[in-house]
């Protein structure tokens, strides 16, 4: 019978009934709530601040992937592993852009060098090329004009962009992956025949 009673009282004869009752503020939440605030603000500052400045790696990791990268790119087994790896990534064009560049280096005469460079370009940089790389708008823009009178370092920086993209995300797959542990392992064993 109590059940049937109350369920006909409405909302606002309760309301009447107790019209000096102030309902108790309940100051954890009202604290939370700001906390969560002030949380949510500090991780997008973060992670604002971390696109725009990226975190350091530790000096002994980034060191590591130097070495490991340097090995990579000097020893010709390696070299093919890891370019067959980045085929099987679809993104071969960083490390033959890479090479081209390294290759751009030791170009000797002034005419092979305008020409050289202007099929890199086309090649790697240029917005509608075949195998386009990942660089600024800017360093493209800074690679068109040094195209008037090429360098030998007019693709320093776009190569050292490369360089660093394949060291921090390439590499560190390919170092873990079944490619590279089965050709350390066949290093190794051939080093004892």
């Amino acid at each position: 019978m109590p059940k049937l009673l109350f369920s006909k009282i409405r909302f606002y004869d309760i309301k009447e009934l107790m019209p000096n009752m102030k309902r108790p503020r309940r100051i954890d939440i009202v604290l939370t709530r700001k906390r969560r605030k002030k949380d949510i603000q500090c991780l997008s500052e973060q992670q604002i601040n971390h696109e725009v400045y990226p975190p350091n790696l530790s000096w002994k990791a980034d060191h590591k992937l130097h070495q490991s990268m340097e090995k990579l790119l000097t020893d010709k087994k390696y070299l093919a592993a890891f370019h067959s790896f980045l085929q099987s990534e679809f993104s071969q064009e960083n490390i033959e852009f890479w090479l081209a560049c390294e290759d751009f280096r030791s170009t000797a005469s002034a005419d092979n060098l305008r020409w050289r460079a202007e099929e890199i370009y086309r090649e790697f940089i240029q917005p509608t090329a075949c195998r386009e790389i990942n660089v600024d708008h800017h360093v493209r823009e800074k690679i068109k004009k040094s195209l008037e009178t090429p360098s030998l370092s007019c693709f320093d920086e776009a190569q050292k962009h490369v360089y660093l993209l394949m060291q921090r995300d390439s590499c560190p797959r390919f170092l873990h992956s079944d490619a590279y542990l089965s050709l350390k392992r066949k290093s190794k064993t051939l080093w004892y025949i």
